[in-house]
C-alpha cells in the first residue's frame, strides 16, 4: 500500500532549485508513493519561475511536470473542494493556493509536503490535517 501525499507549492520549489528539504521530496517523487498537486499550486510554482527565471525555462517545469513526473495533477473544482478551501481560507486568512492544498489533502486523505510554518503551524494543531515538513 503506498502512502499519499500531496506538493505545496513550496516543496516542489525547495526540490526544483535545490533548496533545503529537496532531498525529502526527491524521495517521496522516487518512492511507491501516490503524490498529487492540485492545478492552483503548479499555477503558483509557474509564476515563481517566471520571476526568477526566464519563461521559457518557467516552461520546462510545466512539461515536466505535466508529461515526465510521478505526480498526479488534479484540475477538477468540486464543490466539497470549494466548500473545504473556502473554509480554511476563510478560518485562517491563507491564501488560495495553501487553501486547495489543504482542501485536496483532505480529499485524498493524504499528508501535505510542505516548509510553510508560517501558513499551516496554527492549522495543523486545530484540524485533522498531517503534514510532512521538508525543514
Amino acid at each position: 500500500m503506498s502512502d499519499k501525499y500531496v506538493l505545496d507549492s513550496c516543496a516542489i520549489i525547495a526540490f526544483l532549485y535545490g533548496e533545503q528539504g529537496k532531498d525529502t521530496v526527491k524521495d517521496l517523487l522516487n518512492g511507491n508513493n501516490e503524490v498529487y498537486m492540485h492545478s492552483v499550486s503548479i499555477l503558483e510554482v509557474y509564476y515563481d519561475a517566471i520571476k526568477r527565471i526566464e519563461s521559457d525555462k518557467a516552461d520546462l517545469f510545466l512539461k515536466w511536470i505535466f508529461n515526465d513526473s510521478p505526480i498526479t495533477v488534479l484540475y477538477e473544482i468540486t464543490e466539497k473542494t470549494i466548500r473545504d478551501a473556502g473554509y480554511f481560507k476563510s478560518a485562517y486568512k491563507i491564501s488560495l493556493g495553501d487553501s486547495f492544498v489543504l482542501a485536496t489533502a483532505r480529499l485524498y486523505d493524504a499528508k501535505i509536503i510542505s516548509s510553510d510554518h508560517h501558513e499551516f503551524d496554527v492549522i495543523e494543531k486545530q484540524e485533522n490535517v498531517n503534514f510532512l515538513w521538508i525543514r
